[in-house]
């Protein structure tokens, strides 16, 4: 590090230089983020897309819809109400461009009472969706006879997207404020806390612009605007506080130079190793081949590549110009001393009980892990979105008055290698769909079969040799026949979300069949992602325990301290989803109950796996640098507690209020992230590092260095026998 710190001294203005043209640029194409974000990220490439693809293809089903619910007014009789419903459909397919327009009549049920529901299909998405979907808005607000709400995939999407930014404004007003306050209660200047925030600003803009171009080559999900500003923000801020206070002890007996190059050497030593933990965590979400969980990976793994690169290089380059300015705009007196004087005082005590400490510990966090039991994920859908939002309303309507919530569609789509209609293939597909009938969740099949109400192949057969009833019969062979394909829709006799549900996917694509069988409809969807984050996640946990503890060890030159940390961690998260659990599933604290987002469990642990572990190195750091001088495990644990703890608690109180902040936004997956962040950090920084960490470190005494000794005894000995 002494190399990298000469070097970096000495292109501090050449790298300050750099950095204004990074921001600048990079700053033009953060704005076009959000134009380039999209959907909810839970795509992913598997037997579901595969069927849904060929159902586009090979029987004319639409890539998107939009969803026009009308809501008859007083006065308006049954016929006006119709016709109104007919004329606005067939004028909205003509503004939007649409492919084609299911129209409401009482005879196909999309009429019940005042309400009713059309559907307006595309066939494919050119980049214009959001403009054909503001033409079909403004039509809405044009019609007085009947009253007019749009919802459905595209308009959610957009809904969604424009919540995202409304929240991501909400939690900077209250976050960035917030944080200012408590940079001034640790540093007491104006300049040394604006510096912190000034970092994390230029984080995650320069962030989002690289972020920006990862879109040619990517779905990118609107979620990626509120993680990497959560991540970036609370990370760069953590990093430049360990740095300036560094900073500001050195300069206190050294010179500018001096004291940049060894705070590099000591805090940025800590940044580096820190950075590589949380990047390390985030990766470990790449296993999983679902969208959201990519683009978060590369989104949190670009913002921790860039706060570590912005506090290695710009952060120094800014103190080294300032120097002893970095005092000036005091408008607090802070005492350092003071302030070590009772940290000390706390260790002390803590240490006296060592046991007793830690067997409280350990109860609190025992019983707060308990309702993890009971934790049930689901995948966030319209719900997500506040209920204020039309599209969400409309949503609701629809889903309560249309949809029986107590059944799921799923779709066949049988392929034969000959046609379809051919004897061997027809016999083989009304075999498959007497087994579907005879299955027990299935409430009813809808296929040929059932079309044309024919009981076997046989029948169908007759019918299709005869001229004139075979053209009787050609649309309804055309809606379930095509050359090599079969369509069938099994209605299932549980809800889309069941596990129920789940399964019977699982045993019919498992199922051995004449026929290459794709299977489509909500619970294929469902089942595919869940099983893809059960199966591959545990290949991201045993990467990022494996890796951390390497890293640590390395780090640390000791064996234990890296396990200690990593159960220690493992604790806190898993007190923290019985919390959230507890929180939002059973409707504590005036929050809406709603289930865990199923993405929830791996998002926190892969981001807090490693923002814990900042504190986790910055405190051991300074424990083995005094431990180094001193050979006292006793003093080291008490003087690195009290020389990092207020510094410590800064940087927590400030992640927790940046991620925390997000509690107060609107969209439930984000809440739940902002809240569980926060939770996570809280225990953390309080539990673990107030009580666990001195209480595992006196009890452990000598032992916590073992590899770190036995290297040093080793050449100690070697010393001697030289000599």
């Amino acid at each position: 590090m002494n190399k990298v710190a000469n070097a970096l001294y000495a292109s501090r203005k050449i790298l300050l230089i750099l950095w204004i043209i990074l921001i600048v640029g990079f700053g033009f194409y953060a704005a076009k983020l959000p134009s380039v974000l999209g959907g909810n990220g839970f795509e992913m490439k598997g037997m579901y897309k595969d069927t849904e693809q060929l159902l586009v293809d090979k029987f004319d089903v639409s890539e998107a819809q939009v969803i026009v619910l009308f809501l008859k007014k007083d006065g308006v009789s049954d016929s006006k109400f119709q016709q109104t419903i007919a004329q606005y459909m067939q004028k909205a397919k003509d503004k939007s461009d649409a492919s084609k327009v299911d129209i409401p009549t009482a005879s196909n049920k999309m009429i019940k009472g005042s309400t009713a529901y059309g559907i307006i299909h595309f066939n494919h998405d050119d980049g214009t969706m959001d403009k054909r979907v503001e033409k079909i808005r403004t039509l809405s607000a044009e019609e007085t006879e009947v009253s007019v709400k749009l919802t459905g995939g595209p308009i959610i999407e957009k809904d969604m997207n424009t919540a995202s930014q409304a929240d991501l404004a909400k939690a900077e007003a209250i976050g960035i404020p917030v944080a200012l306050v408590v940079l001034l209660l640790a540093f007491g200047g104006v300049v040394a806390a604006a510096i912190p925030l000034m970092i994390g600003i230029v984080t995650v803009v320069t962030t989002m612009g690289v972020v920006y171009f990862f879109h040619p080559y990517t779905e990118l999900s609107i979620f990626i605007l509120n993680v990497i500003p959560m991540i970036g923000l609370a990370l760069s801020i953590d990093f430049a506080l360990l740095f300036i206070n560094r900073f500001k002890e050195e300069i206190q007996t050294k010179s500018v130079e001096q004291a940049i190059k060894i705070t590099i050497q000591t805090a940025g030593r800590s940044v580096i190793f820190s950075g590589l933990c949380v990047f390390i965590g985030l990766a470990g979400m790449l296993f999983i081949q679902v969208d959201i969980f990519q683009n978060v990976a590369l989104g949190g793994m670009a913002v921790v590549f860039i706060a570590v690169f912005s506090a290695l290089t710009l952060l120094p380059s800014i103190l080294a110009i300032l120097g002893t300015r970095i005092n000036r705009l005091r408008i607090l007196k802070v005492s350092e001393q003071g302030g070590q004087s009772r940290w000390r005082s706390f260790a002390t005590f803590v240490m006296k009980k060592p046991v007793t400490m830690t067997i409280v510990s350990l109860i609190i966090l025992l019983v707060a892990l308990i309702p993890v039991r009971d934790m049930h994920l689901e995948i966030p859908s319209s719900e997500a979105l506040p209920t204020k939002y039309e599209s969400r309303q409309a949503f609701d309507t629809y889903n309560d008055t249309f949809i029986n919530k107590n059944t799921a569609d799923v779709y066949f789509l049988l392929e034969a290698k000959q046609d379809m209609l051919n004897e061997k293939p027809l016999t083989n597909a009304f075999t498959f769909i007497k087994q579907l009938k005879e299955d027990s969740l299935v409430k009813q099949v809808d296929s040929i079969s059932t079309a044309l109400n024919v009981k076997s192949s046989d029948q169908l057969q007759a019918m299709l040799e005869n001229p004139q009833i075979s053209a009787q019969t050609k649309p309804a062979v055309d809606s379930f026949i095509n050359g090599h394909y079969m369509l069938i829709k099994a209605t299932l006799d549980t809800d889309q979300n069941s596990d129920q549900a789940k399964d019977f996917v699982r045993k019919w694509k498992d199922k051995r069949s004449p026929f290459t069988v794709h299977i489509g409809g909500y619970p294929k969807f469902e089942q595919e992602i869940f099983d893809e984050i059960y199966e591959k996640a545990p290949y991201g946990l045993a990467l990022v325990l494996f890796s951390t503890y390497v890293i640590l060890m390395i780090a640390f030159r000791s064996l234990l301290i890296p396990l200690k940390a990593i159960i220690m961690n493992i604790l806190s998260l898993t007190a923290t989803f019985g919390l959230l659990v507890w929180l939002f599933q059973n409707g504590h604290l005036g929050l809406t109950e709603s289930n865990i987002a199923l993405v929830l469990p791996v998002f926190v642990f892969g981001l807090v796996f490693g923002l814990s572990m900042d504190y986790e190195v910055f405190l051991i750091s300074r424990i083995h640098e005094v431990y180094h001088q001193t050979r006292d495990n006793n003093v080291a644990t008490v003087e690195g507690l009290a020389s990092t703890s207020k510094i410590i608690t800064s940087a927590a109180l400030i992640m927790i209020v940046i991620t925390g902040a997000f509690a107060f936004t609107d969209v439930t997956p984000v809440k739940q992230m902002g809240v569980g962040i926060a939770l996570a950090i809280f225990i953390d920084a309080t539990i673990v590092r107030m009580l666990l960490v001195p209480s595992l470190m006196k009890l452990l005494g000598d032992a916590n260095w073992w590899f770190f000794t036995k290297k040093r005894d080793k050449s100690s000995s070697n010393e001697q026998l030289k000599s």
